[in-house]
């Protein structure tokens, strides 16, 4: 299949540390990901974003969402079950992408319904070579919803 034929997916990062979300934008920029990142910076704007609310009211649905868990405002756990609990989002893919390597919060956001849970590495070539795989797993090897 050639490139031109892959659609576009747009992916919602919820992240408040400004670092992690320049990595994430790097490793995007870096391995030529033509998805579109959109990001968010707490857990409040984050279901703004996925409902289409406020300030966010034009917002494309996202094909992919990657989670912190430690956010401002509303942590990425409420977020998590509010998006899996919600008809209209609990389709949408959630990759927790977090520093925690708490066996209790892998065990609570797989509860939660997370697709997936990836500790971020915190050396940056491996944060990048992350960043990469989950691209071409969420997005290019599996089948997403429309």
């Amino acid at each position: 299949m050639t490139e031109s034929f892959v659609d576009v997916v747009d992916v919602l990062l919820v992240e408040d540390d400004p670092g992690d979300v320049l990595m994430t934008r790097e490793a995007f920029e870096h391995h030529k990901i033509r998805n579109k990142l959109h990001v968010v910076a707490d857990g409040v704007e984050a279901l703004q974003f996925l409902r289409r609310e406020g300030p966010h009211a034009g917002a494309p649905r996202p094909g992919l969402v990657l989670l912190d868990l430690n956010l401002p405002r509303k942590d990425g756990r409420e977020v998590l079950a509010e998006i899996k609990s919600d008809e209209a989002l609990r389709s949408i893919p959630v990759v927790v992408l977090t520093t925690s390597e708490a066996e209790e919060d892998i065990l609570r956001s797989y509860d939660l319904h997370a697709n997936a849970y990836v500790t971020k590495p915190v050396d940056f070539d491996r944060f990048i070579d992350v960043i990469r795989q989950i691209d071409d797993f969420f997005v290019t090897v599996v089948k997403l919803p429309r």
